[in-house]
Formats: structure tokens, sequence, C-alpha cells
């Protein structure tokens, strides 16, 4: 039996801790048959975000030890505050990559400055989401469109693999770059090849290949490295020109705000704008994922406030900005992962490693860890989902295809920003072009529906009825008078009746509101009637605030197509 869902509160009643803290209340109804599977799946989680966060900080350009840090003392929190049971926080290949390629230049080659300024981001994301919670902004994370993600996402695979193949084939990768001089670099740079370093990656990677086709559900990674870290010390591979991971300290940073200045604050915004913008939706998508697939309820609200405990953490304690990672959640979902405990468990085994193991990291090879970079990444790109976009959409397409190429070409944080901007203009272009259609009489019934969809619909020979399928706003009133307009003379001269039917206009606003009235005395003075049919009560009590019928024409309530027609037959039969 499962723990409750840890929305399960707003059924049960819940307050005080509980209303900010999830785990506070579902520990109170953990079930102790969920134990055993908790920690299989915490243990199995611990050994793949080992590997993924060492290799995720080198493209971060940080020491290895800042993934671990932010894995450790992110993982201590997220737990405590999120409403998925399955998502696990992590440092993500996306983020990192966008650290990494950002930060260069204001850290002016200073390592130090670069990991502070990194740490700084953290925090600063942290408090983005705690914003963000505070406004009940969780819904803001659906603007930005699975397809722009989907060609995000394909260029961030693209980008991560031109800076992890130099060092899969053992030489040295270009330093800066977009993607196109990065593989420009590497082409011209194989015959530097150290074989044996290629090798070595080559059979790291079949490897994790091997385990994911096999062992679909078991840390092959943490192996790997294990494998990896064995063969380095028994052939002594250093002799070979195998570049080996290096020093890893033992024990735990110094905890405490990062050395920057003030000014950094405002250099870094656009950077920390990005991260959280990347941490929001990715989390908000994983969680969505996985409560459809078990049946409860995510809360996208309490997952900024997740997201804000755990950046806050991580930069408090020397990582840099984290997020849900989705190959680590499938994880540890798919290794029996029943509530948040998991990650505790997890977090738990990484600090045992900070704390007494860490120095048998040093021998891992670059290779190895550039093999499980590579590896990860190739969920990123999904070549069937753009081949899906192509053929729902072509437009859709270009729109993935355009934010692709905005990170091949401009990096990362261009990238994301293109995204963003695409997925806003997408979203105000099909809001003011909404679709539009002239009704007939279904036949044998009183209903009307779009005549373009249906011509077996019956034409009335003197009525027009035009229906907009949207909100009447500010920024669609153009492109509905201009549809409208073309609606009517289509017509012809012999209309004498016109009904606009608002049964699926669920608001107006002021500027929609002035074109209804507009349309009304554009007809009156071509001699037609003009006449409304099924508006909503807020929309009918909008026309009246705005004026309409201020001259007697009737705002009715309920109406029909029909009964619009009807009672304007009548009463042109009573007064003629």
């Amino acid at each position: 039996m499962n723990a409750a869902p840890p929305d399960a509160a707003s059924a049960a009643g819940g307050g005080g801790l509980a209303r900010f803290a999830p785990a506070a209340r579902w520990l109170r109804g953990y079930a102790p048959s969920n134990l055993r599977l908790d920690l299989v799946a915490g243990i199995t989680l611990a050994a793949y975000l080992l590997p993924a966060g060492l290799g995720d900080a080198s493209l971060a350009n940080l020491p290895v030890e800042a993934g671990l840090y932010a894995c450790l003392f992110s993982g201590l929190v997220f737990w405590a505050f999120c409403s998925s049971q399955q998502t696990s926080i992590t440092v993500t290949s996306a983020i990192s990559l966008l650290v990494g390629a950002s930060l260069g230049d204001l850290a002016g080659g200073d390592p130090t400055r670069f990991w502070a300024l990194a740490t700084c981001t953290a925090l600063m994301v942290g408090a983005m989401s705690l914003v963000a919670y505070l406004l009940r902004a969780g819904s803001l994370v659906n603007f930005v469109s699975e397809t722009v993600l989907v060609g995000f996402k394909s260029g961030v695979a693209l980008y991560l693999a031109s800076t992890q193949l130099p060092k899969l084939f053992g030489f040295g990768g270009s330093h800066g770059g977009d993607f196109w001089s990065r593989m420009h670099h590497f082409f011209t740079s194989l015959g530097s090849t150290n074989a044996t370093a290629l090798g070595l990656g080559l059979a790291a990677l079949a490897a994790l290949a091997l385990g994911k086709r096999f062992l679909p559900s078991r840390p092959v990674a943490f192996f790997v490295v294990v494998i990896g870290i064995g063969v380095s010390a028994y052939a002594g591979l250093v002799d070979y020109g195998v570049k080996m991971l290096g020093d890893v300290p033992q024990g735990l940073p110094a905890l405490g705000l990062p050395a920057v200045r003030a000014s950094d604050l405002n250099e870094l915004l656009p950077l920390a704008m990005a991260c959280f913008l990347l941490a929001a939706v990715e989390t908000a998508a994983i969680g969505r994922m996985f409560a459809q697939k078990h049946g409860y309820r995510l809360d996208s609200n309490q997952e900024f406030l997740a997201l804000a405990a755990a950046n806050l953490a991580s930069g408090l304690g020397r990582g840099y900005p984290v997020s849900g990672g989705m190959s680590q959640s499938l994880v540890n979902e798919s290794a029996g992962a029943r509530t948040p405990l998991s990650g505790l468990v997890a977090a738990v085994i990484i600090l045992v490693v900070v704390l007494f193991f860490s120095g048998l990291l040093r021998d891992l090879p670059q290779p190895v860890l550039a093999a499980i970079v590579l590896f990860a990444v190739t969920g990123l790109f999904k070549l069937s989902a753009l081949k899906r976009l192509w053929r729902f959409n072509r437009g859709e397409f270009l729109v993935a295809l355009a934010a692709l190429m905005g990170v091949l070409g401009s990096g990362l944080l261009r990238g994301v920003l293109i995204g963003v901007v695409l997925s806003i203009l997408m979203l105000l272009r099909r809001g003011s072009t909404p679709h539009t259609a002239e009704l007939g009489r279904v036949p044998g019934t009183d209903f009307f529906a779009d005549l373009l969809r249906h011509p077996e619909n019956e034409r009335q020979p003197d009525v027009l009825v035009f229906r907009v399928d949207a909100s009447l706003l500010y920024f669609n009133v153009d492109y509905v008078r201009d549809r409208f307009e073309e609606a009517l003379a289509a017509r012809g001269p012999g209309i004498r009746l016109v009904v606009f039917f608002l049964g699926t206009t669920p608001n107006v606003d002021l500027a929609g509101a002035d074109l209804v009235e507009e349309l009304r005395h554009a007809c009156g003075k071509r001699g037609m009637s003009f006449r409304l049919a099924e508006a909503r009560g807020n929309v009918r009590e909008a026309l009246l605030r705005s004026g309409f019928g201020a001259e007697g024409t009737e705002v009715a309530a309920h109406q029909t197509v029909a009964q619009v027609i009807d009672a304007w037959r009548a009463g042109e039969r009573a007064g003629g």
C-alpha cells in the first residue's frame, strides 16, 4: 500500500508546518511496507547521481566536488517540500552547460571567482523560486511550449556532445565558441586522438548502452565508474596519456554566502533567470508526468517552494543551480520509489561518500566521465519528437528548429531567451488570430454549426450567423473585425439580420465590447438588424457596463440562434 499522496492534506485537514512542507503530513501516514522500496530506490538513485554529478560539474567548468555538494545539500531538503513522489533533484546537463558557458568572461579566468559566481547563481534561482511560490505562479511554467522545449533540448544535446567528444578522443577541447566552432576544432584535431583513451571511452559507452538495454533499472553508470577506476589503477593508464579526474577534496565545504560583489548580481540576473526558467519547466514537467501515471495531484506552486529550498541549500553549500532531473527521476521511479523519502536516502549516501570515500574518485579516467555525459544527453535529443512535430504541424516544427539553431548558433543563454520569446510569440499569434466561422442550421434541428466544416448545413437566405471561438480582447479585435467583414461581403447584399453568436466567447474586455458595439452600428447603417445569441453572464455584464444596449438593444440571456431568428422574424411580421 502506498503512502498517502503528498497533496492529501487538502482532504485530511493539515496545517501549520504541513502547509509548507508536505513531508510533515505524509510521514504521519507512512506505510512501513514502503520503507524497503524507498531504501532500495534511494541506494540506486545515489549510484546514478554520483557519476552524473561529477560529469555535470565538469560541464559547468567547476571542480567535480561542486556537483557532489549541489546534489548533497539540495537532496537533503527537496524531499521535505516537494509534492511529487518520484521527482529527483540534481544538477542537470542543460543548466550545467548554461552555467559553464556564461560565467567565463565575468570570472576573468579566476576559478575561485567562477565558483563563487556559480554558487551565487544558485542562491538567486532559489530567491526567484521563492518569489514565484509567494505569487502562486505555478501556471506560468505552462507558457513555455513543449514545441520550444523539444527544439531547445535537442540543441542542448548537440552542444553537450561537442564539448565531450574531445575528452572521449583523448585531446583538449576548444575553449569557448559555439557548436560550429567546437565541432570544427574536433574534426581538425582528430589526428591527435589517443587510441587508449578512445578505446576506454567506447568501451564505457558500450557498457552503458548494454546496461540500458538489459538492466534498465540498475545503476550501470555507477559500476562503469567503479570499473573505470579499477582499470586505471591496475593498468597505469596515466602512463598511456589518459587524463584522470584528479583529486576530489574529502569532507564538507565551509557553509555560507559566496564572496561576490553587489554589482555581480545585476550581471548574473540573465543567467539566473534562464536557470530558473529551465528548472521550473523541467521540474513541473517531470512532476506532472509522474502524477498522471500514479494518480495523484501535483501542486505546481509547491514545486516552486521545493526548488527554492533546494537551490538555497545548494548555494549555501557551495553547489550551483539544481533542478528536477528527468533521467534521475526515471531511475528513482523505476527502482520502486514510493515517496520522496528515497531522495533523502540518496542524499545521505552521497554525504557518506563526500565524508569518507571521495579520494577513491581521483583515478576516474576522463574518457569514462565523458562517456557517461554523452550517454546521458542522448535522452535530450529526440528525433522522434521532431518527426512528430513535422507530421503534426510544419509551423510548430519550424519553431522547434529555430530554438534548436538558436542554441547551436548563439549559445545556451541566448538559446533559452530565444525559446522564451518564441513561446510568447506563439501564444500571442494563437490568441490574436482566433478561429471564426459562419454558422448554418443543421438539417432537421434548431442547432447551428460551422458551415465550412459541414457544408450540408443550411444557410438562412437573409441571415448571417457569425461565431468567434475565443475571448474578444484588445489584441484580436482587428482580426475579428476583418473576418466579420469578409463573411458579410461573401454573402452579398441580401442580408437583413446578423446574429453574433457568443456561446464560444468566454470573456470580453473593453476593446471587445467596443467591437461588438461598432459592428452593431455598422450593420444598422447598412439597414441590417444586429442581435446577440447565447452570451454568457459575465459577457452580458461586461457589454452592459461598456454601454452596449444603451439605445434599447437587448442583451438577452440564454437565447439560442434559432430563438433569436424566430423572434426577429416574428417582430418583422408584426411590424409589417
